[in-house]
């Protein structure tokens, strides 16, 4: 990654505002929305038996290619390169919070992805390696916090209602055939507002059946960094109780909530309470700028940055999704460029020692 060495010294402190502004807007959600941890909902969630969850399907997987260095160079193939994670909260038709975005400003964000080639790939996809993506088309990937209620719900037709993430998202998958209508939503103990069991399942199984990443951003999204590392463990492993009990394969990522990382960094990533073990594949920070490939050397599947979604106003203007998106389009070079191969790597010759191949892939050095 060769960022401006102005921006390198600086991205501790953007971080420690992004989490800050988090934190805000968090608080003007009303009390009510967040789950409380009793005894009664262990023994809600331990109780029941466990859900078998469905074998999701790939939803508009591109044609498989053969990349060969004559080809990843004609497309300008570049699997070493940065890869913007965006972050959203809540989608609000009037903003309460600087994190809000209206469903028009998710809408324009998604069509100048769009536009410019961006094809989303779930979180679980990205932290895998398993970018199926086309030849010359830059991957995204879009996360969604906390499971607000204006991310998605269904409607008595059992389609996504108008106006939430979800629909926003097949909306402008209808408009643009290479946008695949996927995100990730991290959820906490009340799944998009919903308290009743069978609505909460049916939410999680639409969301798993049409490609959707739904997984763990902990039960009552506490501040990690001020818990002992068992109850760390114990906020992580009954959210993925729930999720198991809701048809939600088992999380192989998950999002710090207010970006705050436990004091035992390796906490978030893995441990075990009450005889259940979880071990993901990433961990999500709130971040600050665009991620390394996950084939890069210097790639932390501990802590992955991720971009807020917003203008370029306040402590926006360098670190949210509009300064960015810019940016990487004037750096086109620094950009992840897809060979439309998963199977192998593809990146110019001079990038070829930022990058491990441990996942059994071919690299072509062109």
């Amino acid at each position: 990654m060769r960022l401006p060495a102005s921006l390198t010294r600086i991205i501790a402190i953007a971080n420690i505002v992004v989490i800050t502004v988090a934190v805000i807007g968090l608080s003007l959600v009303p009390d009510d929305s967040r789950p409380h941890a009793t005894p009664k909902d262990v023994a809600t969630i331990e109780d029941a038996p466990a859900a078998q969850p469905p074998s999701p399907s790939p939803v508009g997987q591109p044609p498989g290619v053969v990349a060969t260095p004559d080809f990843a160079r004609q497309v300008g193939a570049n699997e070493a390169g940065l890869v913007p994670v965006l972050m959203y909260h809540r989608i609000m038709a009037k903003r309460l919070a600087s994190l809000d975005r209206t469903p028009a400003q998710l809408r324009k964000e998604l069509e100048r992805l769009a536009e410019r080639g961006y094809v989303p790939i779930t979180a679980r996809e990205f932290v895998a390696g398993d970018i199926r993506v086309p030849a010359g088309k830059f991957p995204v990937v879009l996360t969604f916090d906390d499971g607000h209620p204006s991310h998605f719900g269904l409607d008595a037709g059992g389609n996504p209602l108008p106006g939430t993430a979800v629909a926003v998202i097949q909306e402008v998958a209808g408009r643009y055939p290479d946008f695949r209508p996927v995100a990730t939503f991290w959820i906490n103990g009340e799944p998009f507002g919903l308290r009743d069991r069978a609505a909460q399942e049916s939410a999680v199984r639409w969301l798993v059946d049409h490609g959707f990443e739904v997984a763990n951003h902990t039960w009552a999204h506490p501040n990690l960094r001020v818990l002992k590392r068992k109850k760390v463990s114990e906020q992580i492993v009954r959210l993925e109780r729930l999720l198991r009990k809701l048809g939600a394969p088992p999380s192989e990522t998950m999002a710090l909530p207010y970006g705050s990382m436990p004091r035992t960094k390796k906490a978030a990533r893995s441990g075990t309470w009450d005889g259940t073990r979880y071990d993901f594949a990433g961990v999500f920070l709130a971040g600050a700028e665009p991620s390394l490939s996950p084939y890069a050397k210097k790639f932390d599947r501990g802590a992955i940055q991720r971009i807020q979604s917003n203008g370029k106003k306040g402590e926006c203007r360098r670190w949210c999704s509009q300064y960015w998106l810019e940016w990487l389009d004037k750096h086109p070079d620094e950009r992840y460029v897809s060979d439309g191969d998963p199977r192998r790597i593809s990146l110019p010759e001079k990038l070829r020692g930022n990058i491990v191949a441990k996942r059994g892939l071919q690299v072509i050095a062109y």
